[in-house]
């Protein structure tokens, strides 16, 4: 199977939204009237995001889930997407399944794949999805104010259990490892989510590298600083809904660490003012998302982390981060 029979029998379909897909020199998208263009790019590299071996179907569907949580966080519709696509070998039955994960999420969003590339070499998948937001309603990392909440969706921490149990580092029930795994492989993009906090939210980000790091690119491009209550950010793997409470498996310190710097979370962190709170409640039900203020921005630059007594913790542990 040469590049182009590979191309042609996985990943050219008919376009319904774009006005140029696949097969030319390039894809044409025109957002309508009154929208803006949301862009953004990621990369997967096999051995460094993902385990070798690895479910195609879910590797799929978790390549572009990356990206569309990136549109989330901008409050943006999703639209498109371009496959950057790096094989060591044409194989056909894997590329069935990789197609399948991925075109199931990307239908479930109205988001077409509309170009891109394939090569030979180590395996590796980028994917650059365009989305579109009314002019001048985009979430940013920018708009965090002194004495605004700040929130999370779903869940944190499943994720890095489950790596930790893959690398064999701890041990989970299967119950708990399936469950955990789900969260890893398959993450939730909160879509949905996002455009209704648009004109609610002042400030969003998605988890992708840990809580602590990524609220604080919201810290520095807003210039404030935030109080997180630990209790509040915790009891998320201890009130799980798979039937077994985490709490009574791990001590607090690495539950904490879980959840507060795991990262491959893809939920959404996002701040809103006090007197939002109502609209935020209504935000999560029309998006059948929960979501749970765990602390709030202050004037004061840093990121403090405290106990019930509001005493502030030390952490010895940071967020993913590539080069550091």
């Amino acid at each position: 199977m040469g590049e182009f029979d590979l191309i042609a029998r996985h990943f050219k379909r008919p376009v319904r939204r774009a006005a140029l897909g696949v097969g030319d020199d390039c894809a044409l998208l025109a957002p309508r009237p009154g929208m803006q263009l949301a862009v953004s790019s990621d990369m997967l590299v096999e051995g460094r995001h993902f385990f070798a071996g690895v479910d195609p179907d879910a590797l799929g569907h978790k390549a572009l889930a990356v990206n569309l949580s990136d549109l989330a966080a901008c409050g943006a519709e999703p639209l498109a997407f371009t496959l950057a696509l790096a094989l060591p070998s044409a194989d056909d039955a894997w590329l069935a399944a990789f197609a399948r994960g991925l075109y199931g999420l990307a239908d479930a969003h109205g988001c077409e794949l509309v170009g891109g590339d394939t090569t030979r070499g180590p395996l590796n998948i980028c994917i650059t999805v365009f989305g579109e937001v009314p002019t001048g309603q985009a979430l940013l990392r920018s708009g965090a104010q002194a004495g605004d909440d700040l929130y999370v969706s779903g869940t944190l921490g499943d994720a890095r259990l489950a790596l930790e149990a893959l690398q064999g580092r701890v041990a989970l029930p299967p119950a708990l490892l399936a469950a955990a795994r789900q969260r890893l492989e398959r993450p939730t993009p909160r879509v949905a989510l996002g455009q209704r906090l648009r004109g609610v939210a002042s400030s969003a980000i998605d988890l992708s590298d840990g809580l602590l790091g990524d609220v604080g690119h919201v810290l520095r491009a807003s210039g404030a600083g935030v109080r997180i209550q630990a209790k509040d950010a915790s009891e998320w793997i201890a009130e799980n809904a798979y039937g077994i409470s985490a709490s009574s498996l791990f001590d607090q310190d690495f539950l904490l660490q879980c959840v507060l710097s795991g990262g491959d979370d893809y939920e959404l962190a996002f701040t809103a003012p006090a007197a939002a709170r109502a609209k935020v409640a209504e935000a999560a039900l029309q998006a059948n998302t929960a979501v749970r203020c765990i602390g709030q921005i202050e004037s004061a630059p840093g990121l403090r982390v405290v106990d019930a007594t509001g005493r502030e913790l030390t952490l010895p542990f940071l967020s993913f981060d590539h080069f550091a």
